[in-house]
């Protein structure tokens, strides 16, 4: 007798071919209208479900994880971070948790360093002059939009994991110096190959960058990581670039130092409430000090169908009972 294939709960539209791999696998309910499911929907999903499927837009919080059936044993998540859920409650009731790491390295790498470049060069200001404008551009002039280069600047990273490494392969070849804060310094042959220095102190390292990337995952221990307090302790004329999460920076605090000229500007690829964005946030980039975008770090067609394929992967391993390749514990975190 074939065995019954498990019930597996989508929560957002994916790739077609990712939909369509699920469907030959598994009993795989899919949103094919991509509208967010609320939190009641969550929770019948948890009820009735093997394994759901969330994305980063889901939070499947204790109340979620209450619900759960007596055949809900794992959560397979879209996407590496898993701020969105509650990883000790799941845990608690014996619910797995698996994400992708790895998937969505190169491309985030790509936007973080697009950012880098686009804030200090005023690209998207420049853009918008001639796409905006009502074509009276005047032409070429020694002192028209001037920016600063960055060949030459301390870039100084917070969280040196998978992307903060590619960002800073990526930086080198632009001429930046390194530096990175850590919970724990690289091995020493990544550093030297990197030609990165350590700071064990974040408000040390702050104080004397040029530029700041934000790499590290959302978690209680990094929740407004760069907090009011910090913010301060940046140089006038720096940059700090953002496409981990929003909630590491405090947004206010931010928002308030670049509208006061104490920070130069930020290109931010994340929010603090998002899909909210600050109205002043919104006046900030009409004004060209700061960068936005619509959280698209890891908006490639091959991101995509590479976290889906991991997702695949996981819920297969559940199934056939062998050790979870990407399983996420309470320890990790």
């Amino acid at each position: 007798m074939a065995r019954k294939k498990p019930l597996v709960v989508v929560t957002r539209r994916l790739p077609d071919k990712i939909e369509t791999r699920m469907r030959e696998l598994f009993d795989a309910r899919l949103n094919v209208d991509d509208v967010p499911m609320s939190q009641a929907a969550l929770i019948e999903a948890a009820a009735t479900a093997d394994v759901l499927v969330p994305a980063l837009t889901d939070r499947i919080d204790a109340r979620v994880i209450e619900a759960a059936g007596p055949n809900f044993k794992l959560i397979a998540n879209f996407g590496n971070g898993v701020d969105h859920i509650d990883v000790a409650a799941a845990t608690q009731r014996g619910i797995a948790i698996t994400n992708t790491p790895g998937v969505l390295t190169e491309d985030t790498a790509d936007l973080t360093m697009a950012l880098i470049l686009a804030v200090p060069r005023r690209l998207t200001e420049g853009a918008a002059l001639i796409t905006n404008g009502d074509g009276n551009w005047p032409g070429w002039s020694p002192t028209w939009m001037l920016g600063h280069r960055i060949w030459g600047k301390r870039l100084g990273i917070i969280g040196m994991g998978r992307i903060g490494q590619a960002v800073a392969r990526r930086a080198r070849a632009f001429g930046l110096q390194i530096h990175y804060h850590n919970r724990r310094p690289l091995p020493a042959h990544i550093e030297e190959e990197l030609e990165a220095t350590y700071w064990d102190s974040l408000d040390q390292m702050l104080a004397r960058m040029d530029i700041l990337s934000v790499n590290c995952p959302h978690t209680p221990a990094t929740f407004h990581l760069l907090s009011a307090r910090r913010l301060k302790l940046v140089r006038p004329d720096a940059y700090i670039v953002n496409t981990a999460r929003g909630e590491v920076i405090d947004e206010h605090a931010l928002i308030r130092m670049i509208e006061a000229g104490e920070i130069a500007g930020a290109g931010l690829d994340v929010f603090e409430r998002e899909p909210a964005v600050s109205p002043k946030l919104l006046k900030l980039a009409r004004s060209g000090k700061v960068v936005l975008l619509p959280h698209m770090g890891s908006a490639t067609v091959e991101a995509r169908i590479d976290t889906g394929e991991k997702v695949i992967v996981n819920i297969r391993a559940f199934m056939d009972g062998h050790r979870l390749p990407d399983r996420v514990l309470p320890a990790m975190l």
